[in-house]
């Protein structure tokens, strides 16, 4: 399925509001305002194409399209759109704010592990890593909105509306990032542990001893080491420990604030910082959410617009350094033996919750994929990881049937289950269920599509992104009040349970990223070919000499229609000359037609010349 950003984002935009106004009222419905990740997800579904592209844009009346008021007509006029966006997004601040300071619990999206007892309400209320990362994209995104919104609106009452909500989504910003800080972690165990058996073994791949293993990992990993060591306030000893090359390491984000993380001083009025109770072990799947946060406060938008203050300036920049040494270290483990990377052996097994799935693999492929877009890299890595995603495509039964109890099913539904360590000391065992496998997929797809600039992995890239696209567009639902919007799983794996035309934000908003991503994709030049660029240059070459011959060349007859054809062959070879070099197919094709233009004139002047003889 070709993937039509406009339209579809239109078609997004239209099932969103559809479901979400009223007579021009925001409704959160069920589950609105028990979950800041849902409601998060549902107005970024709005507020991220609104922000991230200038033909989507809602903040300035006068510059919103006719077809985009056409879908948001539910929430009004051009004047009321962008005030209804306002009202929505300061309903939900006041929602996630205990009193004392903005909360990011993870509510209904936690899961008790044991049947026989439900989560307690201490639990629901402990903060998660995903409402960090979210708030982050939806605080910058509102502050961008607000700071053009403010100039174009004249309603007094609105502007005082738009003051309280800026310092509110300010002091959510840096709140979610001191949480971010907060969640990040350092692990170091022995060789011989459970934990270094099995990185050894996923290391080493059966082809190196322990021993080597160890030595490689010693040598590749000294300056990361280093960086750590001396660059961090980890607390907990953990520097001390790192200086023993002969201990394993791990680095990224954990589920939630690790437990006796110091507390980050901050000039904000952010309220007290709660203590953590998440164990200091890394997660893959939470150091991607964590990192799509961070990339945010360094995008060409957030730096051009200023959105951030100075003490967040000194948030974002330990962030970036947290970022910088996650990527480095995770994209070392997934290419650790170049004759065969680990990530190349599917499933990924994770270390510290002894777990294995495709989920996994994906997850690691997508730190690698933001470390190969931090160093712009388009080598032998990048065609590698094309092939990764190939696979996991097609072994999650997205680019390939579905068999008989296919045990893959349950990688979309119910999805893959992670235990949160550290949160059943307050409960019953917790667990968290991520079930975006595809559309996860999708987005890093177009991410690697977008930095590609090889055309034969580009080229795959492209038609596996579609083939994707496909996939998640039938899973839209169908009927009910939640028609156009996701997940209907059982749409496409009939095999699976009906889920009940239940809105899932996660999926739709992942769904709109990847989308919003693919326009951007669309707007940057297109691959240039050395060969076509040889060939456009050669015909140029040869339209420009033959063009110079018939200018030399009188007439043969002084209707002035050949001086007009010469005009215009001319106007169209400076064309061709200046697309050359970026679109050097265009230039090719162009300089096709006027070689066939200057034959026939040349044709006509012989003629021409014969008749009179």
């Amino acid at each position: 399925m070709e993937i039509k950003p406009r339209q579809h984002l239109l078609d997004i935009w239209q099932a969103v509001a559809r479901y979400s106004f009223d007579d021009g009222e925001w409704v959160w419905g069920t589950p609105g305002g028990e979950s800041g990740i849902a409601d998060a997800e549902r107005l970024l579904c709005l507020l991220y194409p609104a922000t991230e592209l200038p033909l989507f844009r809602l903040d300035d009346p006068d510059a919103t399209q006719r077809d985009v008021q056409q879908v948001l007509k539910p929430a009004g006029g051009r004047l009321e759109i962008p005030a209804a966006l306002v009202t929505a997004a300061a309903e939900f601040m006041r929602t996630h704010t205990d009193g004392k300071r903005p909360t990011f619990a993870g509510g209904h999206s936690f899961r008790s592990r044991d049947k026989e007892r439900d989560l307690t309400e201490e639990q629901r209320r402990l903060d998660v890593l995903d409402s960090f990362s979210l708030s982050i994209t939806l605080c910058l995104a509102l502050l961008g909105f607000l700071k053009v919104y403010e100039t174009k609106t004249r309603r007094d009452e609105m502007r005082a509306a738009i003051s309280e909500l800026r310092t509110a989504t300010s002091n959510r910003l840096t709140a979610a990032m001191v949480g971010l800080l907060r969640s990040f972690t350092v692990t170091v165990y022995d060789p011989d542990s459970t934990q270094g058996q099995t990185l050894c073994e996923l290391l080493g791949q059966g082809q190196l001893s322990q021993r080597q293993t160890l030595a490689r990992f010693q040598r590749r990993f000294r300056p990361l080491r280093a960086t750590i060591v001396e660059s961090f306030i980890l607390g907990v000893d953990v520097q001390e420990a790192l200086k023993d090359e002969n201990q394993l390491f791990e680095c990224g984000w954990t589920w939630s604030l690790v437990r006796d993380a110091p507390e980050v001083e901050t000039e904000a009025p952010i309220g007290p910082q709660p203590p953590g109770v998440a164990n200091p072990v890394p997660y893959v799947y939470f150091t991607v959410v964590a990192l799509d946060g961070i990339e945010d406060l360094f995008s060409d938008r957030t730096l051009t617009l200023r959105l951030l203050n100075a003490e967040q300036q000194k948030l974002a920049e330990a962030l970036r350094l947290r970022r910088e040494i996650t990527q480095q270290y995770w994209s070392g483990i997934a290419r650790f033996d170049h004759d065969r990377w680990p990530l190349e052996d599917i499933p990924w097994r994770t270390t510290g919750q002894r777990l294995e799935s495709e989920y996994f693999s994906l997850s690691v492929a997508a730190i690698l994929v933001h470390d190969l877009l931090r160093r712009r890299a388009t080598d032998d890595d990048l065609t590698r990881t094309v092939r990764v995603m190939e696979r996991l495509a097609e072994r999650g039964r997205i680019t390939s049937r579905m068999t008989r109890d296919d045990l893959m099913v349950q990688l979309h539904n119910p999805g893959v289950t992670l235990p949160l360590q550290g949160g059943g000391t307050i409960g019953p065992p917790m667990d968290w269920t991520m079930n975006d496998f595809s559309t996860q997929l999708l987005k890093r797809t177009v991410q690697l599509c977008t930095l590609s600039r090889n055309l034969s992995a580009h080229d795959r890239l492209l038609r596996l992104a579609e083939d994707i696209f496909g996939h998640v567009w039938r899973r839209r639902i169908g009927d009910g009040e939640g028609v156009g919007l996701w997940d209907n799983v059982h749409a496409v794996y009939p095999e699976t349970a009906p889920t009940g035309g239940q809105v899932s934000w996660s999926i739709t908003e992942r769904v709109t990223e990847a989308v919003v991503k693919a326009h951007k994709m669309y707007w940057e030049p297109p691959l240039r070919s050395v060969e076509l660029t040889g060939l456009a240059r050669a015909s140029i070459s040869e339209a420009t000499h033959r063009f110079g011959i018939e200018l030399m060349t009188p007439a043969p007859t002084p209707d002035g229609q050949r001086g007009t054809q010469l005009r215009r062959i001319e106007v169209t070879l400076r064309r061709a000359r200046v697309l050359v070099d970026e679109q050097p197919g265009t230039a090719y094709a162009l300089t096709l037609d006027l070689l066939v233009r200057l034959d026939e004139l040349t044709r006509a002047r012989e003629a021409a010349t014969i008749q009179g003889a």
